[in-house]
């Protein structure tokens, strides 16, 4: 179940759905990118993340039109690929590309669903989200 559905939120929780509902701004996708690692010969190392303007590029070479694309979710869901998947079960970027919109565009997902997600996961890894510094 989701947060928004109790009355109490976290401090700030309500003010950034209020302002975004469940979709990443730059600010809390910047966030969230900086937390994604590849691991590489046993050692972890952080991604080159993709920037909105990069991702945009992505999907336009390879013809990829999202109708559930949202202010950063895309941008999170091509980092998100790249960081636990790309070179194993995604080979190259134009399946991250098909990715992305498999994500977001999922006939059986929902408006909000690599925000809601992701949320989920903090809340099970015990990470803080400041919600204030995320607008």
């Amino acid at each position: 179940m989701r947060m928004d559905v109790y009355e109490k939120l976290p401090p700030g929780m309500d003010k950034y759905l209020s302002h975004y509902q469940w979709h990443f701004s730059k600010k809390m996708c910047e966030f969230a990118v900086s937390r994604m690692y590849k691991t590489k010969d046993g050692k972890k190392q952080k991604i080159e993340p993709y920037t909105k303007e990069q991702t945009d590029q992505l999907l336009k070479t390879y013809g990829i039109e999202l109708k559930n694309d949202y202010a950063y979710d895309a941008c999170f869901a091509a980092n998100m690929c790249k960081s636990d998947y790309l070179g194993s079960s995604v080979q190259d970027e134009q399946h991250v590309a098909l990715f992305v919109k498999d994500y977001l565009d999922d006939p059986d997902g929902y408006k909000g669903l690599p925000f809601t997600r992701y949320y989920a996961d903090t809340e099970a890894l015990g990470l803080p989200i400041i919600w204030e510094d995320m607008m």
